[in-house]
């Protein structure tokens, strides 16, 4: 089985070299290397512990992806994704990759439309808040907690308290046109995460549902509590 299984990743790595494309290079490489044991892309894949990946070359630019390919622990110290040590040509092809990746699988067979999550709208947002990959960078259910650079706190928000912030209307816009956060130096480089415009990318109904999840982040006030004073 050891020797099946290297001889796919040579195949897969000889693969590489036959193309001039540096994505379909980097697909065979994070296919080779085993990404998907831990990261999914579209219906590929079964990973749970990384997020999902479909989109990210919608969420991050190609030198942020690069930045954590080289160090993750250095961006997130506690990050659970090893520091591969990889070369530079390697690292390259699945930034590459990963920067195409944005999001077609969905657009064309979105999963959250599956089965019964339509009648049910916070599960359906909960998906697409995880398969979108608002997860990524505001934490399994909003936690939030995931580093930003040269932002106030140096962590991109939680969303667990966003009904106290936003009526419904305001987040539909927020979500829909995304946001660049405000740089806390003016003097120094700015943040490299920012939240995309999902407007062109989730429709109506997908924004409403995921806004119902967002709302039900909220815990149930404690006894004596009322937040809604």
């Amino acid at each position: 089985m050891r020797f099946l299984c290297f001889i796919l990743i040579l195949f897969s790595l000889a693969a590489c070299s036959s193309t001039q494309d540096p994505a379909a290079r980097g697909r065979a490489r994070f296919i080779g290397l085993g990404c998907s044991a831990c990261h999914r892309v579209g219906r590929q894949g079964g990973g749970q512990v990384g997020p999902d990946l479909t989109t990210v070359g919608l969420r991050h630019s190609a030198d942020w992806l690069d930045l954590w390919m080289k160090d993750p622990k250095g961006w997130k110290p506690d990050t659970t994704m090893p520091a591969y040590k990889l070369k530079d040509d390697v690292r390259a092809e699945l930034v590459a990759y990963m920067a195409s990746l944005t999001g077609d699988p969905y657009r064309q067979n979105p999963p959250w439309n599956a089965g019964t999550l339509r009648a049910d709208p916070e599960k359906r947002g909960e998906m697409i808040y995880n398969r979108v990959g608002c997860a990524a960078c505001h934490g399994l259910r909003g936690g939030g907690g995931y580093p930003n650079n040269n932002v106030v706190g140096n962590k991109v928000p939680s969303l667990t308290f966003a009904r106290d912030g936003f009526s419904r209307e305001e987040l539909k816009e927020r979500i829909a046109a995304g946001r660049r956060p405000e740089p806390a130096d003016a003097s120094q480089p700015a943040p490299l995460i920012s939240m995309p415009g999902w407007g062109r990318f989730l429709a109506e109904d997908e924004m409403k549902d995921l806004i119902s999840y967002l709302y039900s982040l909220r815990p149930a006030a404690k006894p004596g509590e009322n937040w809604d004073q």
